[in-house]
């Protein structure tokens, strides 16, 4: 197993340290959690190839169901307004 020697901040290892113990594990098995689920996480977010795929991609965020217009500013304060006053957005 490789040794890693990592320089951060006391404030940082002290709050990385900490919540590694909330989650009952040591800190260098969190750190290790941590950056497998970076590498997960990178893995799943895929880049488009080509501008052709861009475009592909828009056509079919057009395509999909919804208004044919954004509703108009006044309505979206409305709705901003009533869900203030009731503590519900009504959608």
């Amino acid at each position: 197993m490789a040794r890693v020697q990592l320089l951060i901040p006391d404030d940082e290892r002290e709050r990385f340290a900490d919540q590694a113990r909330r989650e009952g594990m040591t800190f260098s098995a969190w750190l290790r959690a941590a950056a497998r689920a970076r590498l997960e996480d990178s893995r799943r977010s895929r880049r488009f190839a080509s501008q052709d795929e861009v475009e592909a991609f828009f056509r079919a965020c057009d395509s999909g169901d919804g208004p044919e217009t954004e509703p108009d500013w006044d309505e979206h304060l409305d709705v901003i307004a009533a869900s203030r006053a009731g503590g519900e957005s009504g959608t």
